[in-house]
């Protein structure tokens, strides 16, 4: 038996069509690709949480539940009683874990362009994805057409971006309850950018049995962590609970997170200067001709190119030494797009002198 025969007779056909998540090789560049915080601690507290560390015992299994994390993530998100809170590795281990609890052949619905993940972990197991192309040129939500998506296939799971990536807006929140409404199955507001936006969902819980928050600590500066966060009505936690593997988040991540968590004034000195710094960059880019950038709620700014040169500005900021993310490829609405993660003022800078040299070099 050859190789080729050999894996067509064991792998899903689902698997076998799918092209892997790449990332991007990232040594050397000033990293604007992946929607990172780029500041890391002071000495001082990283010497503290070196204490902390030492108290983890590695020769034994971390808390299954993670409880006392689990308790300082409500008293952070003033969570109610009546609602409960499931731990993942990362956000993309709870949308495996919703998509994994759904019946065979169930259909998952996203506006799009959306997070990929949606797509990606729901055509490996099988399910019917649907992306409705239903955003505006203003990248919101086109309602009505969003209403018509769900009468028809009756999706037992929805995934909302607040805000959204990759176009970083926030949706209507008068669009989001409607569609919550309109919706016979769950409804996921993935707020994984929510410390930049000032806004959120959390507060709505209570008036919807169908809604779950995601939420991320990657954004704050812990992407290294790898923990995700759902929050909703016990009930729906306890089912999704029986799907997650036992022991998921490790004891080092529990004690940094907790530590983390205690310190969250420096997080958000951090998020108000990569606010600042947001601003700053969108209103140098929209300075630039040619250059269309989009207002951002989130740590990273898209912005639309001159027609079939984003490929050619992509590669010519990449040879300076920045990478951000080329997403021309993924058409419709992101036809001639770019998008830069929020950096540090000297990258901000480093990218924005990049970006002007490349324009200039393309005489563009």
């Amino acid at each position: 038996m050859n190789n080729s025969i050999l894996i067509s007779s064991i792998f899903r056909k689902e698997v076998l069509e799918m092209v892997a998540y790449k990332v991007a090789n990232a040594q050397g560049f000033i990293k604007l690709d992946a929607m990172e915080n780029p500041f890391s601690w002071p000495e001082e507290i990283k010497k503290e949480w070196i204490e902390h560390l030492k108290e983890a015992k590695l020769n034994r299994y971390p808390d299954p539940e993670a409880v006392q994390l689990v308790s300082t993530l409500r008293k952070v998100n003033h969570l109610p009683e009546q609602f409960d809170i499931l731990l993942g590795n990362g956000s993309d281990e709870i949308i495996q874990l919703l998509l994994m609890a759904l019946p065979e052949g169930s259909a998952v619905l996203a506006p799009a362009p959306g997070f990929v993940m949606y797509k990606q972990i729901s055509d490996c197991l099988g399910l019917n994805y649907i992306g409705v192309p239903v955003l505006t040129e203003g990248f919101d939500l086109d309602l009505p057409a969003m209403l018509v998506a769900i009468d028809e296939y009756k999706p037992l799971l929805v995934f909302l971006a607040y805000p959204n990536n990759p176009t970083s807006n926030l949706f209507s929140a008068d669009a989001i309850h409607a569609i919550i409404k309109a919706s016979p199955g769950i409804v996921v507001v993935d707020e994984a950018y929510a410390p930049f936006a000032n806004a959120s969902f959390i507060d709505q819980l209570s008036q919807y049995e169908n809604l779950l928050i995601m939420r991320t600590v990657s954004k704050l500066g812990l992407a290294g962590l790898r923990l995700g966060y759902v929050m909703g009505l016990s009930a729906i936690i306890e089912q999704l609970n029986k799907v997650r593997l036992p022991y998921n988040i490790n004891c080092l991540t529990q004690i940094t997170a907790e530590f983390a968590l205690a310190n969250g004034e420096l997080f958000d000195r951090q998020t108000g200067v990569i606010c600042e710094q947001r601003a700053l960059v969108f209103d140098e880019l929209n300075k630039l001709d040619g250059i269309l950038a989009y207002p951002s709620s989130a740590n990273f700014i898209l912005f639309k190119v001159p027609i079939n040169k984003a490929t050619d500005i992509f590669l010519s900021i990449k040879n300076k030494g920045v990478l951000i993310k080329n997403m021309t490829a993924q058409g419709g609405l992101l036809s001639d797009c770019l998008r830069v993660t929020i950096g540090k003022p000297d990258e901000n800078l480093a990218f924005l002198n990049a970006l002007r040299t490349s324009l200039a070099e393309l005489s563009l």
